[in-house]
């Protein structure tokens, strides 16, 4: 359920496949940057979908140029297209290298940063670095979703799936036109997708032009890599002499896949075709890792238990002679979020949220002390050497993500990409304002409230309180096309913002509150935090909202609230988590949150089941929206199509929105300004009146 990666997802589902040559077959006109005027400054669904979504920059290997990838959307065709750019690290030169109908991605540099390799219509192409002489390369002859070229620049790793299931006619040669899906244990599907293939890296020789002597690193092993959904190409590195590859791999499958999170580190020598398991007896996550610039060490992000996918990110040092490991975060209370090495291999830079804020941080290997580099109301992101400079991209709840230059030394930082500026220079943003209130067991939450533009603290407005989801994750300076803050402010509503118990930038205790107590006192802290808003005056009618965990808040909520709320919005919500637990399918999840399964007999997986929020609908009496992605499998649409037949049933005004081609996000640019319509219109109704 977790949400905190939904930018990801969307860059991927923008990332739309073309080519990059004169002779194109579509005759459409490429999807271009947007030249909106918006004479009354504030920020709409539809002025939100027109911002160009900036992605993924690239260092030149000289250090003095960058590549990037914005997305474009077209509301009227109902798709997005991706262009590739390229600026000098100064932020001079920005100059637009491809135009398109179809799209590039994964764009990197080759040849000494002379050419540019990319993704195109799930074939990898490569251009001159200005954007001319396109040509395919060939050699690989099936769909390329991801590819790193070596450091030596004569091989090229690929991420591109194989089959993973049994099709009637393997079984019945007679059937082949049968579609029926034979399943035999677990995991068989998988956030919004049936399971029928899985990812693979493949490795093979590369000269720019062709790819020769392909090997499946995972040959005749059933196991994915990256892991499914939300893993990519940086789940795998390059050893800087081309001759080995590290990567993360979950190596169990069925019944046990479904209970684990147990991905290890394994170390491929290209040569002999051999994997060797570095990080064996670690039972938690271990991802993200990275070879240091003179291949002694390796750097990763790992967690310790087995089964808990919101465990302390703890940051860990390998020496690859002696096999070593170094923990460098064991007095660090917080998450490491990306990892980046120094040249001279002394330590690394990496992000971190602490206390709602993504900031860059510096830890030395010597005496793991760690510093802050670089911080502010942003949230932060991976980081690139670049001379004596940082780049990296960031972005805060008023701006989406932009290319920054950071100096390390004085943790100065200057915005060098402007992608949005024609557009946020027109734009009436809201007041963002940071509190910290007391919980009912005294203890301190941290808040962020977005006040509407012009806010006159004279007047009253309507309110709205967002529920996060995960339940693990933290409202912090981040973008959203999704939830995004500053759009609910511009419709006239104080929008409260509480980074209640379960978060997970205010250490490991507070995070871990919530696992075994969803009933609790995070719900409490939802109800202090409106609470301590209606002291103001200005503050009137307060509706709720959330997605997935927060969608269970909203439902809980329902039946707790005694009269605090006007009205609900639920998306992709836990409703009866008993079902849940049955319908999902990654159940390590709810095994450990929930206590175990309903079957068990323990008292937290008993009073866990026993207050789902279907056991209190009888007491529900205020107005809920219910909206959901059909092809959600998280948290599968039975569960919001059950909200609200209950919600009807007992009497209680609702209204449901349904999406038959969306799963746990609504991703499609008419679908959102669809959801973001109903959203506005139903608390309007309930709480302007």
């Amino acid at each position: 359920m977790k949400t905190t990666l939904i930018t990801m997802l969307i860059s991927t589902v923008l990332i739309n496949a073309g080519c990059n040559n004169s002779s194109e077959a579509s005759k459409e006109v490429p999807i271009a940057k947007s030249n909106i005027t918006i004479p009354d400054g504030k920020l709409t669904p539809e002025v939100m979908n027109n911002f160009g979504r900036l992605s993924d920059p690239r260092i030149s290997p000289d250090g003095k140029k960058i590549l990037y990838g914005v997305s474009y959307t077209d509301i009227g065709r109902n798709k997005s297209n991706r262009e590739l750019f390229t600026m000098n690290t100064d932020g001079s030169d920005n100059r637009q290298i491809t135009s398109t109908v179809k799209g590039e991605g994964n764009g990197r540099w080759i040849n000494s940063g002379n050419e540019i390799a990319y993704i195109t219509s799930g074939e990898i192409w490569v251009m001159k670095s200005d954007g001319s002489g396109a040509r395919k390369v060939s050699g690989f002859d099936k769909p390329v979703s991801e590819f790193e070229v070596s450091p030596t620049g004569d091989k090229i790793l690929i991420i591109s799936n194989v089959p993973s299931i049994t099709r009637p006619a393997d079984r019945y040669p007679d059937l082949d036109k049968a579609t029926g899906r034979i399943i035999s244990d677990l995991m068989y599907r998988h956030w919004d997708t049936f399971v029928e293939e899985i990812p693979h890296p493949f490795v093979a020789d590369f000269n720019g032009n062709s790819i020769s002597n392909v090997k499946d690193i995972l040959e005749g092993e059933p196991y994915e890599c990256p892991t499914l959904p939300l893993s990519g190409i940086e789940q795998l590195s390059w050893s800087p002499d081309g001759k080995y590859i590290l990567y993360a791999s979950r190596k169990v499958t069925g019944r046990e896949y479904a209970y684990s999170t147990n991905t290890d580190i394994y170390l491929y020598d290209i040569e002999s075709g051999k994997s060797e398991n570095l990080t064996a007896g670690m039972l938690g996550y271990d991802t993200d890792p990275l070879f240091s610039p003179d291949g002694k060490q390796f750097a990763w992000i790992s967690m310790e238990r087995a089964g808990y996918e919101a465990d302390k990110r703890r940051l860990f040092v390998m020496d690859l002679e002696s096999r070593t490991k170094n923990e460098l975060t064991t007095d660090y209370m917080y998450n490491v979020e990306s990892i980046t090495w120094l040249p001279d291999c002394s330590g690394l830079w990496f992000t971190s949220c602490v206390n709602a804020l993504t900031g860059i941080y510096h830890v030395n290997i010597a005496d793991k002390a760690i510093r802050k580099v670089a911080g502010g109301q942003f949230d932060f992101d991976r980081v690139q050497v670049a001379g004596d400079r940082l780049i990296a991209t960031y972005k805060s709840m008023s701006m989406p993500n932009e290319i920054v230059s950071v100096n390390p030394a004085d943790s100065s930082f200057t915005q060098i990409s402007f992608e949005n500026k024609h557009i946020l220079d027109q734009l009436n943003m809201g007041r963002i304002e940071e509190r910290w209130i007391k919980t009912v067991d005294n203890k301190d939450m941290h808040m962020w409230v977005v006040y509407p533009p012009g806010f006159d603290e004279t007047k009253v407005y309507p309110a709205l309180l967002f529920c996060t989801g995960g339940p693990q994750g933290t409202l912090s300076q981040g973008w959203s096309y999704r939830w995004n803050y500053q759009l609910m402010a511009a419709q006239g509503y104080i929008v409260i913002l509480p980074n209640r118990r379960g978060t997970t930038a205010f250490g490991q205790e507070w995070c871990e509150q919530i696992s075994g107590d969803y009933p609790g006192l995070n719900m409490q802290d939802y109800i202090s935090s409106v609470k301590e808003m209606k002291k103001e005056k200005y503050v009137g009618k307060v509706g709720a909202s959330g997605a997935s965990y927060g969608g269970y808040s909203i439902y809980y909520l329902a039946g707790i609230h005694d009269g605090l709320f006007s009205a609900f919005a639920s998306h992709a919500g836990i409703f009866n988590q008993e079902h849940m637990y049955m319908m999902t399918e990654e159940l390590w999840f709810p095994h450990w949150d929930n206590g175990g399964a309903p079957w068990d007999d323990n008292p937290v997986a008993k009073r866990h089941y026993a207050s789902s929020p279907h056991k209190l609908v009888k007491k529900w009496d205020t107005p809920i929206l219910i909206t959901h992605g059909e092809l959600d499998y998280r948290v599968p649409v039975d569960q919001g199509m059950a909200a609200f037949n209950a919600a009807k049933a007992l009497g209680v005004p609702a209204e449901m929105l349904l999406f038959p081609d969306e799963n746990h996000w609504i991703l499609k640019p008419q679908n959102n300004i669809l959801w973001n319509r109903i959203y506005f219109e139903w608390f309007d109704k309930w709480l302007k009146n």
